[in-house]
């Protein structure tokens, strides 16, 4: 039996059951799930702010029994060429990315997830700067 790879992409910052809940289902499409986490410089670009630095969100996304190998997304370009040199089989994303990587199907199968209800970063960033007033 051949074995199968996923891949997914993010941030994962202020990381969360959801989070959690995704690399798991992740994990379940196939024998082994690489993440390519956003660094730094990219999230500059992509103009999100970040808590945790990138060496810190890989150490915290490397010790999850579910993540076998964490790489840089250093740029949007570089999914078809990760997909290549990875033999990927399936790249699999929340479906808030909906259609967004459906180029990637010439590639390998693309899987778009439900996101986990009532957890989000923003929900919890939200929560913590603006909580609901106390009646």
């Amino acid at each position: 039996m051949e074995k199968k790879t996923v891949l997914t992409y993010g941030t994962y910052d202020l990381l969360h059951w959801g989070h959690i809940h995704l690399l798991e289902r992740a994990k379940a499409l196939g024998d082994e799930l690489i993440v390519g986490l956003s660094t730094d410089e990219f999230n500059d670009v992509k103009k999100k702010e970040a808590y945790h630095s990138y060496e810190h969100r890989k150490y915290i996304l490397e010790s999850i029994r579910h993540v076998d190998r964490v790489i840089p997304e250093k740029h949007w370009d570089q999914k078809i060429q990760d997909v290549l040199d990875y033999n990927v089989d399936i790249f699999v994303m929340g479906d808030d990315w909906e259609g967004a990587f459906d180029f990637l199907k010439d590639y390998c199968e693309v899987i778009y997830l439900k996101r986990t209800t009532g957890i989000s970063t923003t929900k919890i960033k939200t929560d913590l700067y603006h909580p609901p007033a106390k009646s």
